[in-house]
């Protein structure tokens, strides 16, 4: 079958590892299921992948891939759900320690056809096309648990996006669901975000942290940043929530600005909080979500899966602002 996949990573080029031909279809396991896959999208898991930088439990070769739509065996419209509970897991796979995710242990969404256990085959609301669905089970997914089961935001609250260096697709999506559930979004950026945050429904942005107007319900970090988090600390209320998505690098010793921000962090009660991609309930409560109030994901544009090279291209050179969908069948 056509996949595109990797068959060793390329540390100085994690494109040069990137090949799209003929892939041998992986075998079916008791209780899993094949799913033709119509559509799937760009994460920045997969230069992640091809660069070796995965972590310990990536296995090589593995077809690329997370997020996708598909059709079943009997004709059902699926969106796989990324994240694999181990063998035999009964609850949130949110919180088995030995989860994985689809092109990690087990072959991606970036294939004629993928294998997934048949839990994680959703079925796809009518209302959702298969270019929109193919955008949900990685990035909007994460913002959707950060936002209304990590940070519990409810309309009329207030809370404050911060991405990477610039607006990447888990802060754009936490924007825009915030924006229609009735919550005030603040959005720290740089400067060429401010019309991008503007178009997707921010009430207020900045470039520096600390002139926000007041202190937020919550802080929504999708960063990578050593030291972001101290500027959550500060931005955030009493009682409010720091919730983070993104993995974070700190030194040895703290800085006096990192004293006072672990007092506040105490003294004040703060709530810093991980958060994963989240479950299979959370997928079906995101797809629910976007039917009532008819938000979509914002698509960059549709490639043929042969040119997910180009589209990797793209997205690294920050040539693109949205999700790249891919068509494969």
């Amino acid at each position: 079958m056509l996949a595109a996949y990797c068959s060793r990573p390329d540390s100085g080029d994690p494109l040069e590892a990137l090949v799209v031909g003929d892939y041998l279809r992986p075998p079916v396991p008791e209780g899993w299921t094949v799913v033709r896959m119509l559509t799937a999208s760009l994460n920045m898991r997969e230069i992640t992948v091809l660069g070796g930088r995965a972590g310990a439990g990536q296995r090589y070769p593995v077809i690329l891939g997370s997020d996708g739509c598909g059709v079943l065996d009997d004709g059902t419209e699926v969106v796989v759900h990324a994240s694999v509970a181990s063998p035999g897991w009964a609850g949130p796979e949110s919180l088995d320690p030995g989860r994985t995710v689809l092109s990690e242990r087990y072959d991606g969404t970036f294939a004629e056809f993928a294998v997934v256990p048949c839990r994680n085959a959703l079925p796809k609301p009518p209302e959702l096309s298969a270019v929109d669905a193919a955008c949900l089970s990685t990035a909007w997914l994460t913002a959707y648990r950060m936002l209304f089961v990590t940070a519990g935001a409810v309309s009329g609250q207030t809370v404050l996006v911060r991405g990477r260096r610039r607006l990447g697709t888990i802060a754009s999506a936490a924007i825009v669901l915030a924006h229609a559930a009735g919550v005030r979004v603040w959005v720290v950026g740089e400067p060429g975000d401010r019309e991008l945050a503007s178009r997707l429904g921010a009430d207020v942005f900045v470039t520096d942290p600390r002139r926000l107007p007041a202190p937020v319900d919550a802080v929504l970090d999708a960063s990578v940043s050593g030291v972001g988090w101290l500027d959550d600390v500060a931005a955030v209320r009493p009682h409010g929530a720091v919730v983070c998505a993104g993995y974070r690098a700190g030194g040895e010793t703290l800085p006096p600005s990192a004293v006072d921000a672990m007092r506040k962090l105490v003294f004040r009660e703060i709530r810093v909080l991980g958060s994963g991609m989240g479950t299979a309930a959370d997928l079906r409560d995101l797809m629910g979500f976007l039917v009532t109030t008819g938000v979509r994901p914002t698509v960059a544009d549709v490639l043929d899966i042969r040119e997910v090279g180009c589209g990797m291209r793209a997205m690294l050179t920050g040539a693109t602002t949205g999700k790249l969908v891919f068509r494969i069948s």
